[in-house]
């Protein structure tokens, strides 16, 4: 076998193995039955929301989970904002006993998300009674602009979730929060107004449909991923961790799927609430959209480390370690790929301006190959589109499907420039990472990035203790 003809086998299997897995994660989603709620009243629960210069959203969020969840307590963790976050939370503490602010002060603050949140794990264990239920007891994290859905409760406490007791964690499925709206992007007009809009809709098309099969796929093989945003752990699990390894949450970028690795291997499960959601930001900016996913792209990348641990851990299903194997190996797939596919293309090109016959046998005899493009490049991609027209967001005609089909598949490219970045940030050991800016904070007026935050006034616990296996 020549050298051309290794690589076109190479990226035939690999071909293979990218249609396959698209098979393997279409046919439960759409097979997926409702899942029954359960009763929250069984369970006590906590929301740890990290914050960090989130004033222009802290407060809605703050209204939406005292009202919508009165038997939640929400800790606020402070990771020293130069605005008047803590302030306003400091307020709202004062006059509601379910509102706790966690105070955290350079240097020991900014050290990423992870720690932000062993501060909030710490703080809860300072507060909690000593015979506290830690098995009934759940931790939901939050982003600060999160928007749980109200029965959010109802299906953590069904039965496929926190009733059974081998469930540790469970992740909620993720919807864009802006997806319909119309306004004005700060910043941006005409055909860039447009762009934004379109970003939005290919990230609310990205987490309910791709993402979300993805995650129905792992609950077939017991390897539920969890997110950053919509996640839950019983706080029995997390005291295990935090007893093998000292703080629940751990260094990696993405630190929310590096502890749904360790709730596994500390022998429970994880399960996916695709019948309830968490309502987020989408980023209608396309260097903030690739920032973002190359800190995500590099996070998986670094939690290879724990493939060892993971197929000779006796609490992982065979189907479990691979579907995880496979997901955390993409990125440098997807890397071997962007090599891969352009060489294989420039080699045929060669091969038929060398052949005999002319130009219109060589046309004759490849013209195969663009129905064949269409159904393995496109078609993979696009059907996701046409699942969410016609499933979640029944919006215009069946132009708009299409439309959305197309766009999808072309979104769907800036994941080649993300694995680029995330490999060239990991050799370079690059682990550091800026917090994403909220939409309303590019209209209002920039805060002073120079002064300190206000002090808070109400109940406040200081938490000053050195973190473990940061990102600095």
């Amino acid at each position: 076998m020549t050298a051309s003809e290794s690589l076109q086998a190479l990226a035939f299997v690999m071909l293979v193995i990218f249609l396959s897995y698209v098979c393997m994660i279409l046919v439960p989603f759409l097979r997926r039955k409702q899942d029954a709620d359960g009763d929250p009243a069984q369970f006590a629960w906590h929301v740890f929301v990290p914050c960090r210069d989130e004033e222009t959203v802290i407060e809605d969020t703050l209204d939406r989970l005292v009202a919508d969840f009165p038997l939640a307590h929400v800790w606020i963790v402070d990771d020293h904002s130069t605005d008047a976050t803590a302030e306003l939370v400091s307020r709202r503490a004062s006059t509601d006993a379910r509102i706790h602010l966690v105070a955290r002060r350079l240097p020991d603050a900014r050290q990423g998300k992870g720690a932000a949140l062993n501060a909030a794990y710490r703080a809860l264990n300072s507060w909690l009674p000593s015979d506290a239920d830690r098995d009934h007891t759940v931790i939901i994290v939050v982003d600060a602009d999160g928007q749980l859905a109200p029965n959010a409760l109802h299906q953590a406490a069904g039965q496929r979730a926190f009733g059974d007791p081998t469930t540790g964690a469970a992740q909620a499925a993720v919807w864009m929060s802006n997806r319909n709206e119309d306004r004005p992007i700060p910043g941006a007009r005409g055909l860039r107004q447009w762009w934004g809009h379109y970003l939005v809709r290919m990230q609310d098309i990205e987490f309910r449909t791709t993402i979300a099969a993805m995650q129905c796929l792992r609950g077939h093989t017991l390897s539920v991923g969890l997110g950053g945003n919509g996640q839950f752990t019983r706080l029995a699990t997390l005291d295990a961790i935090a007893g093998a390894a000292a703080t629940p949450w751990h260094g990696s970028l993405l630190e929310d799927y590096e502890l749904g690795i360790h709730v596994m291997l500390a022998g429970y499960r994880n399960v996916y609430l695709h019948d309830t959601h968490v309502a987020q930001e989408a980023l209608p900016f396309t260097g903030k959209l690739l920032t973002q996913r190359t800190r995500w792209c590099q996070g998986g990348m670094q939690c290879t480390k724990y493939l060892g641990q993971i197929f000779f851990s006796r609490n992982f299903t065979n189907a479990g370690a691979i579907e995880a194997a496979y997901f955390m190996l993409m990125p440098f797939l997807q890397l071997a790929g962007t090599i891969l596919w352009p060489l294989v293309f420039l080699i045929s090109a060669a091969q038929g301006a060398v052949a005999p016959g002319g130009i219109d046998a060589w046309l004759a005899a490849t013209v195969w190959v663009v129905p064949l493009m269409v159904l393995t490049g496109v078609l993979p991609f696009a059907l996701w589109a046409l699942i969410y027209w016609k499933r979640d967001e029944r919006r215009g005609s069946i132009l708009t499907a299409l439309g959305w089909a197309l766009g999808y598949w072309l979104y769907m490219y800036q994941s080649y420039v993300v694995v680029i970045r995330a490999f060239v940030r990991l050799v370079l050991g690059r682990n550091g990472w800026s917090k994403t800016k909220r939409i309303a904070e590019y209209a209002a007026p920039a805060a002073d990035q120079t002064g300190a935050a206000a002090a808070p006034a109400a109940e406040t616990i200081p938490v000053a203790a050195p973190q473990l296996e940061v990102v600095r």
